[in-house]
């Protein structure tokens, strides 16, 4: 039996239930239970792991032997490999042609919109030369030298590549002098703690840095209720996946609220990769009512979303991706399929460098096929690019 099964038959016995009640209260099937209890299964989605929690009443992370780690797309180390070499081994500069601060700035400022526009193999070209000369600038460049630490840990993360996205973040966290360029790394290493499965740790560190920054919100900057606010978001959505809805709500009520004193949606300078405002947080709550597993609520305010004020900043790329992620498994939870895999397409033709990194796309897909008798070309096509294994 695996850790994880021995943790699930515990807590199963400690609640009373039979196999069979709890495939009935948790929707998760008395095979795969019986499986996982008998060591026949290796471990679980967190998806599933986490509806088991919800029914045994224990936090998920309880039921996890170790964290979850998808790794990245085949092809993926190749491309990034001069990157990697980079972070552990900068490239030499020609003494002819020193950096200078100004010419990094450029470049940097050049790249972001990559990023933005998740065209990651163009980045995996840049970076490299970027973490060199931002390294070259010594104590001049420390500021540059971050913000190129913070895209680099932004991608890699994007590519499941969260190994050195880690070590990069603590390097970045290590050279941070200030409070506002702090948060902005923290959020990132929030959100690779949830990619990774590492619920605890990542609610324990945005609740930390979301009480170090809260502001007073009537003297409060644009800047530090964005910080406070982004701190908020992540606080929500580790505790709602941890199956501690009361803390999810109440940091969603206070981001809410930061939202609310800013007025629209919008980019501080600290933040290369997000937004904050009214528009980010109605996106929140979509996937908090998603993880409760209220696809119908979802919807609903996913639709409402048409409503709030026009704004013009809007959350990056890989924050709408992700909404639209939300939004096609709230479809394929209610059994429209048609509709999911448009959603699903959707996403793939607006960011197909990003789309195949996502485990969501691929449970959404895996529902769809599950739920049809037949597939349609572009479906099996999308079953390839995914790599999805029914």
């Amino acid at each position: 039996m695996t850790d994880a099964g021995k943790k699930v038959k515990q807590a199963r016995k400690l609640s009373g239930l039979t196999q069979r009640e709890l495939a009935d209260h948790s929707g998760v099937s008395v095979s795969t239970i019986r499986k996982l209890e008998q060591g026949e299964r290796n471990g679980a989605r967190m998806e599933t792991l986490r509806a088991l929690a919800l029914v045994l009443r224990v936090p998920t992370m309880s039921l996890v032997a170790e964290p979850s780690e998808d790794g990245p797309t085949p092809g993926t180390q190749e491309v990034w490999s001069p990157v990697r070499e980079a972070l552990t081994r900068p490239l030499a500069v020609d003494s002819e042609e020193a950096p200078t601060l100004e010419g990094v700035a450029d470049s940097v400022a050049a790249a972001i919109p990559l990023y933005r526009a998740h065209r990651f193999g163009e980045l995996a070209t840049v970076l490299p030369h970027l973490i060199c000369d931002s390294e070259a600038l010594g104590s001049e460049g420390r500021a540059e030298r971050l913000r190129v630490l913070q895209l680099t840990a932004g991608a890699l993360t994007h590519t499941r590549q969260f190994d050195m996205a880690e070590t990069v973040l603590r390097r970045a966290l290590d050279d941070a002098t200030d409070r506002m360029v702090t948060a902005a790394t923290i959020n990132t290493l929030c959100w690779l703690l949830m990619r990774q499965g590492r619920l605890d740790e990542a609610l324990r560190t945005a609740v930390h840095w979301a009480d170090e920054l809260e502001p007073r919100i009537s003297r409060a900057t644009p800047a530090e209720l964005s910080a406070w606010g982004l701190l908020l978001l992540n606080v929500s959505a580790a505790a709602i996946r941890n199956n501690q809805p009361g803390a999810a709500t109440d940091a969603l009520k206070f981001a809410a609220s930061a939202a609310t004193a800013l007025g629209r949606e919008t980019r501080p300078e600290h933040e290369q990769m997000r937004t904050f405002g009214p528009i980010s947080v109605r996106m929140k709550t979509v996937e908090d009512a998603l993880v409760r597993d209220q696809p119908d609520r979802a919807l609903r305010l996913a639709a409402s979303l048409s409503k709030t004020p026009r704004s013009t900043t809007v959350p990056s790329a890989s924050v709408r991706a992700r909404h639209g992620l939300d939004v096609a498994s709230a479809y394929a939870r209610l059994g429209q399929f048609t509709e999911a895999f448009g959603k699903l397409a959707e996403i793939q033709v607006a960011s197909p460098e990003w789309f195949p990194n996502q485990s969501p796309a691929r449970d959404v897909l895996r529902t769809v096929v599950a739920g049809r008798r037949t597939l349609t070309p572009e479906m099996r096509s999308m079953a390839q690019t995914l790599q999805l294994v029914v």
